[in-house]
């Protein structure tokens, strides 16, 4: 069984800068995807940056050139670094794994932009 624990949500203004970390307990090996998805309010669950067990990155085009995700299988950790952040990015994002048929989601960070 793997447990995943977002962090790093937080308020922050236009233009600024968040990291969110996802924090798994159990055994993520390299073998998984890993991704970071966001839920804004009365809007369906979107992809926001997937990171692949072979380390290629896809992002949302909405993601491209101001977000990055990364991974350090040692310490069973992914992060998704936001830069320039847009009011529009406010969402709860949801860390993810993934490995064939199982599935795992995490409980999810609030991260609100405005000034």
């Amino acid at each position: 069984q793997v447990q995943l624990v977002e962090s790093g949500g937080d308020l922050v203004q236009p233009g600024g800068s968040l990291r969110l970390s996802c924090a798994a307990s159990g055994s993520i090996s390299s073998l998984y995807h890993m991704g970071w998805y966001r839920q804004a309010p009365g809007k369906q669950r979107e992809m926001v940056a997937i990171i692949f067990s072979d380390g290629s990155r896809t992002y949302a085009d909405s993601a491209k050139g101001r977000f990055t995700i990364s991974r350090y299988t040692t310490r069973n950790t992914v992060y998704l670094q936001m830069n320039n952040l847009k009011p529009e990015d406010t969402a709860v994002y949801y860390c993810n794994a993934v490995r064939g048929e199982n599935s795992y989601w995490g409980q999810g960070t609030q991260v609100t932009v405005s000034s």
